[in-house]
Formats: C-alpha cells, structure tokens, sequence
C-alpha cells in the first residue's frame, strides 16, 4: 500500500469517474485503474463496485477511503508544516467564502488583505455551504469564511465577527411597529433561497419554525442570490431577512426594519482544517477583516447567536443530498 495509492481511491470517491480521477492525479486512466487493482489485490478487500453508474465504493471500500482521507491530510500536515516553518507568510491560499456573504466582503477584503499579507497569493472562490465544508474535509481548500458553529469535528473555527440579520419589506407592506414582531408578520411570505440550506435555517430558526410554511402560490421562486431576493421584495412578491452586509449600499431605509434587542445575528468564522499549519498568516487574516468592516458591524450590541448546523431543517435538506 502507497500513498499515491490512497490518493488514488480518494479521488476516486470524489469524482466517481475513472477518467476524471485519472485527470486529477496527473496520471493515465489505465495507470489508475492498474493501482487501484493492485491495492485490492494487496488488501484482499473490493474497494469501489465497477458496476454501478457512477462509480461507488463498496461498504467496507468506505471505510478504507475515509481513513485514507484521515491519512493524507496527516501527510500533507507535516509537508506544509516544513513549508511553512521556513516562511508562514508566503506562498498561496485557496480562500472560499459563502455565497451570502461574498458579493458584499470581497470587494471590502481584498486591498487589507493584499497590504497584510503581500506575499501570499489568494485564490478566492464563493461557494454554499456545503460545499465549503465538503471542500476543507477534502483537502480542496485552505479556509473558508462562512456561518458557524458547522458541528463538524475535523474542523477548526476562528471567530471574526457577529452579522446582524435585518427585516427588507415593500414600505407598502411594511409592518407599522419600530421593531420586528415576528408573530405577527405572515410567514408563508418569508422569502428564502434555494439550496443554502445553513442560511434558511437560521431564518427559520429566527420564527421558531423547522420547516418552510408552505401555501399555493402563482410563483414558485427557485433563487439562489439575496440580490435577487431583494429585487422580489421590491416586485411585492414577500419580505425577506437579510445579513447587514447586503444594506450597507442601500439608499432606500424605508425597506430596513430591525428586529428588537437581543438582535438576531450569525457568527462569521474562518474555518479550516485540523491540519492546517498557516497561524500566523490566519491570525493576520482575521484581524484584516475585523478593520476593513464598516463601523456598524464592529459595535457592541446584545444579540442571539443564531445556530443551524443542529436545525431539523438542515439535517434533513443535507440528508437528501
């Protein structure tokens, strides 16, 4: 059993297809297919069934996939532990931001960072949830700037700041009250985004709901963006919560409404592995956002911490995947 082996199986697992693993690793298809009979042959144990489409490991192939995973990431820990040892402010970051927050820190982000830490390039790439916790376990990507707790164990969270979640109505629709009351505000027109199930939940949580309340209506909204989510308040089709960051170029106040102290908020972390080796370049990072934030986000107020990784909602929407 090698290394390059284990390397093997696990993008195999990833990518479910024999040419597309190939791909990844640099390597012949047949070349693969070769190593990864010869690792069966050695262990005596049938890792993936060639017969289902796509690709998929077997039951006990599961388990020698996920330790492999374990393995790997131990061995890429010591080689960008030796890297870093010699120069932990240099080299490149692959940095993924959840989709609900990219649009409106990026732009804010990306000169204190450049000024911080002007030796290390950034990849940044926006992605949902899921996919940012899926891509830290993987090995793909180096942090991620995303809600928190995620509850997962093979992760480290590092706290930068608390994101305020406000009320956008149609100021036609717009409750009379200084303050959101959400008992009395009609939930089946809560506006929701599709597939960022760690963001609906907290929306959800914020009503005390464990699912969407559900009515017969002439659109059904599919939409992935608060952008658009916005855009739908403003055509009458619902209200919305939404994180302070996507008001801070709003013209109009006449859409905002808060809700009452203690607010509603969601903590904003950068998140990475248990291997990861780069401190000193984290710790610059976190304090780069922390002083790039408008002065808003960085004042004190008394706020809940909203959660979602423990919400039925989640959990279930995450089963179905």
């Amino acid at each position: 059993m090698t290394l390059q082996q284990l390397r093997y199986i696990v993008a195999l697992d990833d990518e479910r297809h024999f040419g597309r693993a190939a791909e990844r690793c640099a390597v012949s298809q047949p070349g693969l297919t070769i190593q990864l009979k010869k690792l069966e042959e050695a262990i005596g144990i049938q890792i993936f069934n060639r017969s289902t489409t796509p690709l998929s490991p077997t039951g006990k192939g599961k388990e020698i996939i996920d330790k492999a995973r374990v393995i790997l990431e131990d061995v890429d820990a010591i080689r960008n532990f030796i890297v870093d040892s010699k120069n932990e402010l240099a080299g490149s970051l692959k940095l993924g931001i959840v989709s609900t927050l990219a649009p409106y820190l990026i732009p804010i982000i990306m000169e204190p960072l450049r000024t911080a830490l002007p030796a290390i390039r950034f990849e940044i790439v926006e992605k949902s949830t899921v996919d940012l916790i899926n891509s830290l376990q993987q090995g793909t990507l180096d942090i991620a700037l995303m809600a928190t707790p995620t509850g997962r164990d093979r992760l480290r969270e590092f706290p930068v700041f608390y994101e305020e979640f406000i009320g956008y109505f149609h100021p036609t629709l717009k409750p009379s009250a200084t303050n959101i009351q959400v008992d009395m505000l009609d939930l089946e027109n809560l506006l929701l985004l599709q597939e960022e199930y760690c963001y609906n939940s907290q929306l959800l949580a914020i009503c005390d709901l464990k699912s969407p309340v559900t009515q017969e209506r002439s659109f059904h909204f599919g939409v992935s963006s608060i952008t658009t989510l916005k855009n739908l308040v403003r055509a009458k089709a619902g209200f919305a919560f939404i994180p302070s960051l996507a008001t801070i170029h709003e013209t109009n106040d006449a859409y905002l409404l808060r809700f009452p102290e203690p607010r509603p908020v969601r903590e904003i972390s950068l998140v990475v592995s248990k291997n990861f080796t780069k401190t000193a370049a984290l710790e610059k990072m976190k304090e780069s956002i922390w002083n790039a934030l408008p002065p808003s986000l960085r004042q004190g107020t008394t706020f809940t911490k909203i959660r979602w990784d423990d919400a039925p909602y989640f959990r279930q929407k995450t089963k179905e995947l």
